[in-house]
């Protein structure tokens, strides 16, 4: 249950941000620049909570990879609309490979971490 209220903390800062500054609560449907801020805010918020996490030795559970694989899937779904309206999308382009790069940081670590014990 810990987990899941530190998880949720980032997520509830980014929709809080998301539904002052862009009046909605649908992500998907924010363009530009304030679909960015929310998904930066979303993605670093998350990601400080996972190293705060592994800082005090705790295991990451099957809840951070379903929020992990959240974060990732509602960038892959706005990446795939921006590329179907013809958008640019380098940044989130480039916000979903360094997402990648840091994902298969923590599974590589977490599976070390099983194999030892």
């Amino acid at each position: 249950m810990k987990k899941i209220i530190i998880h949720l903390i980032p997520v509830f800062i980014s929709i809080t941000g998301l539904a002052l500054y862009c009046d909605t609560f649908n992500p998907i449907i924010v363009r530009g620049p304030e679909f960015l801020k929310f998904y930066f805010t979303l993605t670093i918020g998350f990601y400080l909570s996972v190293y705060c996490l592994k800082f005090f030795r705790e295991n990451l559970s099957k809840i951070t990879f379903y929020f992990m694989i959240f974060i990732f899937l509602l960038g892959v779904i706005k990446l795939i609309k921006g590329v179907i309206l013809e958008r640019p999308v380098g940044i989130l382009f480039s916000i979903l490979v360094a997402e990648i790069i840091v994902n298969m940081i923590f599974i590589s670590t977490e599976f070390k971490d099983k194999i030892k014990y």
